[in-house]
């Protein structure tokens, strides 16, 4: 496999690594295209490691989160090549064991592999950063098992741990509490067509969150012919079969998109994302609808997705369970928006990269905001801010958030910005070419 090395999160902060986030000169005015969606990039490659025949991705995402799981997936004796900017999969009949898996601090990497694990023919090893070991695994582990897989974990239910791979599953009825991460389900979901018995998923608990990345996983199972009934709340069923292989256009990233669209009801500016599909089973899709409400004019056009600030932003009560992915940007424009916002349903994001509800309440409170946890969401007071020193976690989504606050607020100075390679191979440079477009312009990744 060619794909670079995955670059590795900087763990220590010096004053080199603090980005001075732009203050924005007046309205933007750009066109930003955002690279492929990382949810469906990471999908792809799954079921295209588990297909019958080779598969084509077509402009995949290239990030770490992205190339870490190209690297795992070739790590199981699948053949990734570099096409140019495309992936070309071609899978083997009986995955390979005695192998690594470096999850970083990918979700998907951690939660997606160690059932197709499970169907390698050794030890499959699973380790990732120093915040990886404390992400949520428990449940996933006890669904392995319940399956008849052996996992050696030292009885933490976290990273790290070893599966220990028999060639198989047999499949059958699996029951979980998925309400802290739909991960869970779409991990053991992507290998239910391998299961002798095929597989039948049930959620018992609080509700799932983010369940459009379920419905994402069940599309693109449905992609490469799998049979999978959802007809039934909270249950999911795939029959065993053979899957075939992709060719397949990746959609642009719309919750990455989120911090760029936000900049322009920010400044009363304008940005245009292309691309924008028309129908997906993206999350992010629920950004129209957010900034629409909170005051900006909003446009899905042929060309993409339009986006016009009025001068006005509103606070709103929100329910954000379904896509918990835009609520740090989303926070940031709570944060400077003329009225009081509620955020509600994202309890769970307690468990991501880091504590995302005690880290935006505590970096906005910094710059002299007003952010209190509730217990499932946020309150946001708008309040003069200052600048100051905004600590990301190693999470990528604090770094874009930071940034919009970045635009009305001179003087905030992000840590570790390189943290968005995880999903935006270059966010800064991203960032400072659309404050500095024309309208004739395209800021790409």
């Amino acid at each position: 496999m060619s794909a670079p090395e995955p670059a590795a999160p900087d763990g220590s902060t010096t004053a080199e690594d603090l980005w001075p986030a732009p203050v924005a000169e007046g309205p933007v005015d750009a066109v930003v295209t955002v690279p492929g969606s990382k949810s469906l990039t990471n999908r792809y490659l799954v079921v295209a490691a588990l297909a019958a025949r080779d598969s084509r991705l077509r402009e995949p995402l290239r990030s770490r989160d992205t190339e870490l799981m190209a690297r795992a997936v070739h790590g199981l004796g699948v053949e990734v090549e570099d096409a140019g900017a495309d992936w070309i999969l071609r899978p083997q009949e009986v995955l390979r064991g005695d192998t690594d898996v470096d999850c970083g601090l990918a979700g998907t990497v951690m939660r997606f592999l160690p059932p197709v694990a499970a169907l390698a023919g050794g030890d499959v090893r699973f380790d990732g950063d120093p915040r990886a070991r404390e992400r949520p695994m428990a449940d996933l582990v006890g669904a392995l098992r319940d399956l008849g897989v052996e996992v050696d974990d030292g009885g933490r239910g976290t990273l790290p741990f070893t599966v220990r791979g028999r060639g198989g599953l047999r499949g059958g009825t699996v029951v979980l509490d998925a309400s802290r991460s739909s991960q869970f389900v779409s991990a053991l979901l992507l290998v239910g067509s391998r299961c002798e018995q095929g597989l039948t998923v049930r959620h018992e608990g609080p509700p799932l969150p983010s369940r459009p990345h379920v419905q994402m996983t069940v599309e693109v199972l449905r992609d490469v012919g799998a049979v999978v009934d959802d007809g039934t709340e909270g249950t999911w069923h795939v029959e065993p079969g053979e899957l075939g292989g992709l060719d397949v256009q990746v959609e642009p990233d719309l919750s990455n998109a989120a911090p760029f669209l936000a900049a322009a009801a920010v400044t009363g500016g304008d940005v245009l994302v292309p691309g924008w599909p028309q129908s997906t089973t993206q999350a992010g899709d629920l950004l129209r609808d957010v900034l629409d409400q909170m005051g900006a004019d909003v446009s899905l056009e042929r060309e993409g997705l339009r986006v016009q600030g009025t001068g006005d932003l509103y606070g709103l009560d929100l329910d954000l369970r379904e896509a918990g992915e835009l609520a740090p940007v989303v926070t940031a424009l709570a944060a400077l928006a003329d009225s009081p916002s509620q955020l509600r349903g994202i309890g769970h994001l307690r468990g991501h990269e880091t504590d995302r509800l005690a880290a935006l309440a505590a970096e906005i409170n910094g710059l002299g905001g007003d952010v209190t946890e509730t217990e499932d969401g946020l309150l946001v007071r708008p309040r003069a801010l200052h600048g100051g020193v905004f600590r990301t976690y190693a999470d990528h989504r604090m770094a874009t958030a930071a940034a919009v606050l970045g635009l009305r607020v001179p003087g905030v100075r992000v840590v570790d910005v390189a943290t968005t390679r995880k999903t935006l191979p270059d966010f800064p440079g991203m960032w400072g070419s659309m404050l500095t477009a024309r309208a004739s312009d395209t800021t790409r990744a």
